[in-house]
């Protein structure tokens, strides 16, 4: 009898384990996700229709055992890129995610060499 109620309680506590990590994953999914309908939103904020549906949608795909990355990949092929905040690299916007590190060195290189002279002058 004590194996039952030990063995019980150990998958009880492992299912609450388990939901409450997809629960955590869904929400991190998300807020992650733009709402196509509110401006500025994220699917986790918004009480739009559309953002009820992809939280449906959401919960349906952790529920038959998706990736997050799956999930994303589901959701960009029917949605397009727009309904992600952090679009995964690919060549059409590498230079989107390359440009701001590029312009950062050379801001620091003409300061550096901006210095440079002024120090060479003196």
């Amino acid at each position: 009898m004590k194996i039952k109620t030990i063995s019980f309680f150990i998958i009880l506590s492992l299912n609450i384990v388990n939901a409450e990590s997809s629960s955590v994953e869904i929400s991190s999914i998300l807020k992650n996700l733009r709402c196509l309908i509110c401006q500025g939103q994220s699917v986790a904020d918004s009480n739009s229709e559309f953002a009820q549906t992809i939280k449906l949608v959401v919960k349906d795909q952790i529920d038959k055992g998706r990736s997050e990355k799956e999930i994303y990949n589901f959701l960009i092929d029917k949605y397009g890129e727009w309904i992600v905040y952090k679009p995964p690299l690919n060549r059409v916007n590498f230079l989107l995610w390359i440009i701001p590190y590029l312009v950062l060195v050379a801001g620091g290189v003409i300061i550096f060499l901006l210095f440079k002279k002024r120090v060479n002058h003196r």
